[in-house]
C-alpha cells in the first residue's frame, strides 16, 4: 500500500525540500553569465537523459492519447514559463525571499479551485489566504524597493505554477508519474532547443547561447540533475505517505533555503522579509491542516449524510 511506509516519505520528502533550493542556488549562479534560454534547455535536456533509459529499462508507459498529449504540451510550456519566471527573480533576489514570495501558490490554488473547479472554499481558508497575501507582501516590499518591479517574478511563478498543477491533476490518474517527467523532459527539449540554436541570428541575450567554462559547465550538470532528482523524490515520497501528510513538510523549503542563501550568497531576510515569511508559512501551514482536517470529516460521512 503507498500509505504503508510514511516514514519513508516524508524522508523523501525532506530530500526534496533539500534539492529544490540547491537548484535554485545554482541557478542564481549561473544567472550572471548563462542566458536563460539555455539555463532552461540543459536543465531539461538532462532531465530527458536521465529519465528516457530509465523508462525504457523500468517498461514504464510513456505512450499517449492525443487528449493526453495535448495537455502535456500545456504543461510543459507552464514548466518552461514558471521555472524561467524563478530563474529570472533569482538574478535580483535572495534566494529566500524568492522562494517565500512564490509559496503563495497555495493560496493562489485555493481561489482557482474555488473559480476553475467549482471547489467549496469556507471563509476560514478565504482569511487565511488574505493574511497569506499580506505576509507575501511584507517580503516583497523591501525587495520592490530595492529592485523595482523584477521583484514581481516570483507572483508570476506561483501563478505558473498553480497553473500546472491544475493541469497536472487533469493527467496525472491516466498517466505513470516518471513517464509524465520523460514526456515533459522531452518536449521541453525539443521546444527549446531550436530556440536556443538559433538564438544567435535572434539577438536576444536571453537566447544567445554562451560557451561555458569548466566551472559553469559542471554547474549546468548539475541545474539539470538537481531539479530531475528533486521531482522523483516528490513524486516517490507520495507512493509512501499521503499528500496530507507531507504538503506541511514543503514549507521546510523556505528554512532550507534561508540557510542555503546564507551559507552561499550570504543573504539573509531583513525583519520585515522575515516577518512576512513567518506569516506567510502559517497561513500556508493553516490551510493545509484545514483542507486535512475536511477530508478526514468527509471520509467519516457517507453517501447519505451519515457517520461512515
Amino acid at each position: 500500500m503507498s500509505q504503508d511506509r510514511p516514514v519513508l516519505g516524508i524522508l523523501l520528502m525532506f530530500g526534496f525540500c533539500v534539492m529544490a533550493p540547491l537548484g535554485d542556488a545554482v541557478a542564481k549562479i549561473l544567472g550572471q553569465t548563462i542566458p536563460l534560454g539555455q539555463l532552461l534547455l540543459v536543465r531539461f535536456a538532462v532531465q530527458a537523459l536521465v529519465l528516457v533509459p530509465l523508462v525504457w529499462a523500468t517498461g514504464r508507459l510513456w505512450r499517449m492519447t492525443p487528449r493526453l498529449l495535448r495537455l502535456m504540451a500545456l504543461r510543459t510550456l507552464l514548466h518552461i514559463v514558471g521555472i524561467g519566471a524563478m530563474f529570472t527573480a533569482l538574478r535580483f533576489l535572495p534566494l529566500a525571499d524568492a522562494i517565500a514570495i512564490a509559496f503563495v501558490m497555495p493560496f493562489i490554488m485555493l481561489i482557482l479551485g474555488h473559480f476553475v473547479l467549482k471547489e467549496e472554499v469556507g471563509g476560514r481558508r478565504i482569511a487565511a489566504c488574505v493574511v497569506g497575501f499580506v505576509g507575501t507582501l511584507l517580503v516583497i516590499q523591501p525587495s520592490f524597493r530595492d529592485v523595482g518591479w523584477p521583484a514581481l517574478w516570483p507572483l508570476a511563478v506561483a501563478i505558473t505554477f498553480a497553473l500546472f498543477i491544475l493541469v497536472t491533476r487533469q493527467i496525472a490518474r491516466e498517466t505513470d508519474p516518471v513517464g509524465l517527467q520523460t514526456v515533459s523532459g522531452v518536449l521541453a527539449t525539443v521546444l527549446l532547443a531550436p530556440l536556443v540554436l538559433l538564438g544567435e541570428m535572434t539577438g536576444a541575450p536571453v537566447l544567445d547561447p554562451v560557451m561555458p567554462d569548466g566551472r559553469e559547465a559542471a554547474l549546468l550538470l548539475a541545474i539539470g540533475l538537481l531539479g530531475t532528482v528533486a521531482h522523483l523524490l516528490m513524486t516517490w515520497s507520495l507512493r509512501f505517505a499521503p499528500a496530507a501528510t507531507l504538503a506541511p513538510m514543503q514549507y521546510l523549503e523556505i528554512p532550507i533555503a534561508t540557510l542555503i542563501g546564507w551559507l552561499i550568497f550570504h543573504d539573509l531576510p531583513d525583519g520585515l522579509a522575515a516577518l512576512g515569511i513567518c506569516i506567510t508559512v502559517a497561513a500556508g501551514l493553516y490551510v493545509v491542516l484545514r483542507e486535512r482536517a475536511l477530508a478526514r470529516r468527509a471520509a467519516r460521512i457517507s453517501p447519505d449524510g451519515t457517520a461512515a
